[in-house]
């Protein structure tokens, strides 16, 4: 059909008898995406139906007198809810010596106040619910006075808004009943004045967003609208029918096989939102409208067990912290109780020493509720092979081990512009030995960066978020082409993955180079048990001048005919190139960075393989491979 147009409403058309339609072929032959809302949360929510059916009574945000019953039978009887209930008693002892809030702002954020209160109501209000003792609740009663008599909790930073609100609100539903009624009054007029109107006052990209400001925010606005429903119910209703609308378009993200696009640290930040608004839904109306069965929102768990590595590092793309915790993940346990699988049970970790585990997750007190719930039913194990595809694609290939020797490769896709993205695209990371001998530079602290006038924010090709070493792609080991920056909105996409005895994942990053690479395909394959094979399609044109290829890491490295030997903490591997071996190896020594606002990483190197283009034929294929030795 020559008529595009034509072409494209009939396809509408039909999208209107048959289901949605992902893309059509466009007259010249391209691919025209198709915009499709997300599948939606059931949302009955009206004045009445909130007058039918919110329960009445308190505690009803994420607990429930149910709830609790079993909560204290199982800290009787359960070694591992005793344990982890000691840690929150524990915290809630140290909450007693700090000073009260107070409406500290730290450049542009109040958050750090808001995450504090938010802990402090956590592991204050349960353990006053288990424990009776009075100075709890009167440290929770000083906290909420402080909190509300704030000027306002900071809305031109939303985040602060929404965990302050979380925080309040559960504060008056699990002790409301204990407190004088004129704090409790004051924390509903906050809530409503500080935390709900400000929601519905100029215009909020958090609320139909894609990242982990819908899921934060919005979840902070149900919470505070059930704790004002029987104060104001028509506010409560518009916010928390607004709010089952918006959710959609972050949980849609989750999509198709559960990878947070935003990296581990950021699904522990946005999905404990999730989970917390699931939890306090259950409980304050019996449904928490589908959240929970979410197209690939469970999948997330695996998704977060496979972004630990061996060595306890995450695999950190994008945004993404170092480390895993060692206090045992919360967040996770939720979805051990929704799955019955232990998988998601750090059990180790919370029967460890109480006082060794710290400071705990600030939502610690309702996960302490979700780890009292968890039967074991059935247990599932991880793959070796996975692929996780969606706005920012991974692979990894791992072994089947719980040993910090134990064989760990990560490798991505996406592009720059996603949320706290980077210009990683075809970058990868590898652990074998118990040393991570290729790394992601990782993330470096906003607020540094931010109080130097530094535009971090920014996402155009020429924004100075793309100045840093962690942000750029030579920061990463990647290919770069003529030396150039990636294409920020260029994106690369997983193609093909197999498993099997030798598994591979393929990314094509041609969108990634614009005009200087007619065709660049990645794979990755493991070929056997201690080695990894770079393997680099390239079709080069006029535009090509060079193409460099890249490994960053913090080993030594010598030099060799073909190649390079690395060598960290007592162990070796042997970088080989196959395709290439005449093309010498060099090193950039990246310590100290290039730049003083640079993350510096002791030991950082880059590992080059610089190609000019008139060496190459015009279809190319480099092949390296790194070999534990």
């Amino acid at each position: 059909m020559k008529n595009p147009k034509l072409l494209l409403l009939l396809v509408l058309f039909a999208g209107l008898l048959t289901g949605p339609v992902p893309a059509v072929e466009a007259a010249n032959g391209s691919i025209v995406r198709l915009e499709q809302d997300p599948p939606k949360l059931e949302n009955p929510i009206t004045v009445s139906y909130i007058k039918r059916n919110l329960r009445k009574s308190s505690p009803k945000l994420a607990l429930t007198p149910a709830w609790e019953r079993n909560l204290k039978r199982e800290i009787k009887q359960d070694p591992m809810v005793a344990n982890y209930y000691e840690a929150v008693k524990a915290n809630a002892e140290s909450v007693l010596g700090e000073p009260v809030l107070t409406r500290n702002m730290v450049g542009r954020r109040l958050l750090g106040t808001s995450r504090d209160m938010l802990h402090r109501m956590n592991v204050l209000g349960i353990t006053y619910r288990i424990d009776g003792d009075q100075k709890y609740l009167d440290k929770m009663n000083e906290e909420l006075l402080a909190v509300s008599n704030f000027s306002d909790w900071n809305p031109s930073h939303f985040l602060d808004v929404a965990e302050m609100a979380t925080a309040v609100a559960l504060a008056i539903d699990w002790v409301g009943k204990d407190l004088p009624n004129e704090t409790v009054d004051l924390a509903k007029k906050a809530l409503i004045e500080k935390g709900i109107q400000p929601s519905w006052e100029g215009n909020h990209g958090w609320i139909n967003g894609t990242n982990n400001w819908n899921q934060v925010c919005n979840g902070g606005m149900i919470a505070a609208s059930i704790m004002i429903a029987d104060q104001d119910p028509e506010l409560a209703a518009k916010t928390i029918s607004r709010s089952l609308d918006g959710m959609p378009h972050a949980l849609a993200e989750y999509g198709p096989d559960g990878v947070y696009p935003e990296g581990s640290t950021y699904w522990g930040y946005g999905t404990a939102f999730s989970v917390l608004t699931s939890a306090m839904l259950e409980s304050a109306f019996g449904t928490d409208f589908g959240i929970a069965e979410y197209p690939a929102f469970k999948a997330s768990a695996d998704f977060r067990k496979l972004s630990i590595a061996p060595s306890g590092w995450y695999y950190n793309y994008a945004d993404c912290g170092d480390r895993h915790s060692e206090a045992g993940d919360i967040i996770l346990a939720w979805f051990g109780t929704e799955t019955g699988n232990p998988l998601y049970i750090e059990k180790q970790k919370f029967l460890q020493p109480a006082a060794e585990m710290g400071k705990l997750h600030r939502i610690a007190g309702a996960g302490l509720v979700w780890l009292a719930q968890f039967e074991a039913t059935s247990e599932e194990g991880l793959p070796t092979a996975w692929k996780g595809d969606g706005s920012n694609p991974i692979a990894i290939f791992r072994d089947d081990s719980d040993s910090p020797n134990a064989y760990y490769f990560g490798g991505k896709g996406g592009k720059a512009t996603i949320s706290h993205g980077n210009m990683d695209a075809g970058s990868f990371i590898w652990e074998i030995n118990g040393v991570r001998w290729v790394i992601d530079p990782g993330n470096q602290p906003y607020n540094e960066l931010e109080t130097t006038g530094f535009d971090l924010w920014g996402r155009c090709q020429d924004c100075e978020r793309w100045t840093l070493l962690t942000k750029n792609n030579y920061g990463h080991s990647t290919l770069t082409v003529n030396g150039e920056l990636h294409v920020n909105e260029g994106f690369a996409s997983l193609e093909n993955f197999s498993e099997g005895p030798q598994p591979e994942a393929l990314f094509d990053l041609t969108p990634v180079f614009g005009g200087d690479l007619d065709k660049a395909h990645r794979k990755f394959v493991r070929p056997d048990d201690r080695s990894l094979l770079i393997e680099d399609q390239l079709v080069i044109n006029e535009n090509t001048e060079m193409i460099t290829w890249q490994l960053m890491t913090q080993a030594e490295v010598e030099i060799v005919p073909g190649g390079a030997i690395l060598t960290q903490d007592g162990k070796q591997v042997k970088l080989e190139n196959l395709s290439h071996p005449d093309l010498m190896v060099s090193v950039v020594s990246l310590d100290p960075a290039p730049l003083a606002l640079d993350r510096q990483i002791d030991g950082l190197k880059r590992i080059e393989i610089r190609i000019p283009a008139w060496v190459l034929e015009k279809e190319t294929t480099l092949k390296v491979k790194l070999e534990a030795l």
